[in-house]
């Protein structure tokens, strides 16, 4: 990692430290934009005291690293507390999504002081593509800021610019013209390796395609992140065991995605996304290859994440999934012709539930009819 001392570790970013006080069973004072300032102990990052509540769990996704270690070499034997805690930690959505939903409201659309700073804020963001002798605008001078705790749905028709938008928020490219603004930094003008350690530590990716290594376990895929962050390898491996509890997959660690269903490998993707503390976390059509009943699991998921804090960013192209996000905003021609706060969200949980229930009776009355 540029800058570091051979074999040594970099200094922890105030994401990590947050991380390790909660992963410590330790209370956390941090305030700032990262994900573990959440009161997250509740669903794992497992205190003494702290347990997951009973039932089943599943899947996840997103980025990747190079070690000096071999990720697969690590140890799939876990220790006999980590057993102990996994027969406790499968997590079914019921359990994981069990927060009431509460909007969030801007503090401009609310007329009062703004004292926070925006995770997220673009200014006259203009993006223009030249193929050939053709410029072609994928955005054209939007303005937007999203504040922490946000889950912000953004949606629109193909050519929009939304995907042109969620790449330059997610630092993999650079505006034509305009300013972005991650976490109170100006991000638009970093070189290319100080963007790297911007998307390795600040923002978590979760896709449409679970993006895992087919040969590595679980466990081994998550950790990914966290090599390029230079993190110990038993400190990886801790972090690692306690994002996997916390999306309901700590009897899974040791499964390949060829051994997870569809559910179960999307999880490992917001597992991996959330290891490194990061202030954001993009989804670009996080359901897009999942049934309807697994896309109901996965969005629980994510708004139980989001009512403890986490700041997340989601494109989709599903009114069925926008639903479920407490802000909607709606690109057009590279343009904001859409930007609504959701006073009371659909519950992704509630209708998992329901969708459960139906199946069950309905199976129930099939036994009956042929027993007869």
């Amino acid at each position: 990692m540029k800058g570091a001392r051979a074999g040594a570790s970099p200094a922890p970013t105030i994401h990590e430290r947050s991380f390790q006080a909660a992963t410590n069973g330790k209370a956390s004072s941090y305030d700032g934009p990262g994900i573990l300032d959440m009161k997250m102990r509740k669903y794992t990052l497992m205190s003494d005291n702290s347990r997951l509540p009973k039932g089943g769990g599943q899947a996840s996704s997103s980025q990747t690293g190079s070690s000096d270690t071999d990720p697969d070499s690590i140890n799939q034997q876990t220790t006999e507390t980590d057993q102990a805690v996994d027969n406790q930690s499968s997590s079914s959505i019921q359990d994981l999504a069990t927060i009431p939903q509460k909007a969030i409201t801007r503090p401009e659309d609310a007329g009062t002081t703004i004292t926070s700073t925006p995770i997220v804020d673009v200014r006259t963001l203009m993006k223009t593509y030249i193929i050939g002798r053709t410029r072609v605008p994928a955005l054209q001078g939007i303005s937007m800021r999203v504040y922490q705790g946000e889950f912000v749905a953004v949606m629109g028709p193909s050519g929009s610019g939304k995907s042109t938008f969620m790449n330059l928020v997610g630092c993999l490219d650079r505006p034509s013209k305009g300013e972005y603004w991650l976490a109170g930094k100006l991000v638009s003008r970093l070189s290319n390796d100080e963007l790297a350690n911007i998307r390795n530590r600040q923002i978590g990716f979760v896709f449409q395609g679970f993006n895992l290594l087919s040969r590595s376990n679980a466990l081994s895929n998550v950790i990914l992140p966290m090599v390029y962050a230079g993190i110990s390898r038993e400190e990886r491996e801790r972090r690692g065991r306690s994002v996997l509890r916390l999306v309901g997959l700590g009897d899974r660690m040791n499964h390949k995605p060829s051994e997870l269903s569809g559910g179960q490998q999307q999880r490992v993707a917001i597992a991996r996304a959330l290891v490194n503390g990061p202030a954001l976390l993009l989804a670009d059509e996080p359901t897009g290859n999942l049934d309807s009943r697994t896309s109901l699991e996965i969005m629980a998921v994510l708004q139980a994440l989001n009512e403890q804090g986490l700041t997340i960013l989601m494109v989709t192209h599903e009114p069925d999934i926008a639903k479920f996000a407490k802000r909607q905003v709606a690109f057009r021609d590279g343009l904001i012709v859409h930007d609504e706060q959701v006073l009371s969200p659909a519950s992704a949980k509630e209708e998992w539930t329901k969708l459960v229930n139906k199946a069950t009776t309905e199976h129930k009355i099939k036994v009956t009819e042929e027993t007869h």
